[in-house]
């Protein structure tokens, strides 16, 4: 058919997740960064449920292209 839109919101989501995962975890030794937020490194937990979802629209979209 075309481009199915699941791939490249699959890659923006995934690439913004992997962005946020490192500057979780090169920030996460600083509490001062992560004082406004009750200390919770909301980066690193947001990087990793953005790079799950932008994965998991891969996945649909690869295994709806296949059938």
């Amino acid at each position: 058919m075309g481009l199915d839109i699941r791939y490249p919101i699959g890659m923006m989501f995934t690439l913004l997740g992997l962005i946020l995962l490192g500057t979780g975890f090169i920030t996460g030794g600083d509490a001062a960064i992560y004082r406004s937020s009750l200390g919770i490194n909301i980066n690193l937990i947001w990087g990793a449920v953005l790079l799950i979802f932008g994965l998991l629209m891969w996945v649909s979209a690869h295994l709806g292209r296949n059938k």
